[in-house]
């Protein structure tokens, strides 16, 4: 059966605290893994929510600030020391490979799986398997940041009692679905659309068409919120959004579960995140991220 997840490894801005770890997820897709922004303490994090090397494909890099990279050179190593069977792929702004190197290279160990570098330099894909499309837009923070979107192909839901009714089964089924048509019956009479599942990561940014485009019609969208809204024009000096304007986010873009995370340190109360996201009028599926929670990716649509 397969499992669509987010694992939180860490949620906390800038500096972790005695109870945020720095940034870290784990997105599980259908028995594949990508990793978003591992921050500094992010191998240990994996090792506290049951995640392995073994688990990570990719790797996406938003952008170069600590909280979001300094755990790369753990995890790239972990992936080498475990030996890892798989190829894993790393996107990160193509502005940053100096950084990336630095990191990848920081100390000697020994190179025993391929990681593929596949830098990112304008909007657009940057990979298309057959779970997914993955694609990035470039966000607005003060150094080059960019976000992901992951779209699965819409499919075709085949309806039983349709099939029934032109008396379709057993290997008919199969054979309607790759030759579109049986005994003059079409494809279309018996199925229906469905849509594929979409899910978004927007780290550090402020407002901006980006943002909108990766959240565009999402089941899932992971969304920073360092700010509550009382302090927006800090956060639009430093780069980042507040908890109403990432619900704007969500609400304008119709996203149906809505993960708020990287929280500055100077909020103790996360509660507060929840109250600005629903009076600024977001009514779908609310989560306040908390290091070491999984998060269903909600079902897809009928």
């Amino acid at each position: 059966m397969s499992v669509r997840e987010l694992v939180v490894l860490g949620t906390a801005s800038q500096v972790p605290t005695r109870h945020r770890n720095h940034n870290g997820y784990l997105l599980r897709w259908d028995g594949k893994g990508i990793l978003f922004d591992p921050g500094e303490g992010t191998q240990r994090q994996m090792l506290r929510a049951g995640v392995a090397a073994h688990d990570i494909n990719r790797i996406c890099v938003t952008h170069f600030h600590g909280d979001h990279a300094l755990g790369l050179a753990g995890v790239i190593q972990r992936i080498n020391l475990d030996q890892v069977p798989h190829p894993v792929t790393a996107h990160f702004p193509a502005s940053g490979q100096h950084f990336f190197d630095r990191l990848r290279y920081s100390t000697a160990y020994r190179e025993s799986v391929e990681l593929a570098e596949a830098p990112v330099s304008a909007d657009g894909v940057l990979a298309t398997t057959g779970a997914y499309t993955l694609d990035s837009h470039r966000l607005s923070h003060p150094v080059e940041s960019y976000g992901y979107r992951l779209t699965e192909p819409d499919r075709l839901r085949m309806l039983p009692e349709r099939l029934a009714e032109h008396g379709i089964r057993g290997p008919d089924v199969g054979r309607i679905q790759r030759d579109g048509v049986l005994r003059g019956i079409p494809l279309e009479e018996v199925s229906e659309p469905r849509r594929g599942q979409r899910f978004a990561f927007v780290m550090d940014t402020r407002l901006c068409d980006g943002a909108f485009a990766l959240a565009e019609g999402c089941d899932m969208l992971v969304i920073e919120s360092t700010f509550l809204d009382e302090d927006g024009r800090l956060a639009a000096d430093h780069g980042h959004l507040t908890a109403g304007q990432a619900a704007r986010v969500a609400k304008e873009s119709g996203v149906r579960h809505l993960v708020l995370t990287h929280f500055s340190q100077r909020y103790t109360d996360p509660d507060a995140f929840e109250r600005q996201a629903r009076a600024a009028g977001f009514e779908g599926e609310l989560t306040i991220a908390q290091d070491l929670i999984r998060v269903p990716v909600p079902t897809r649509h009928t």
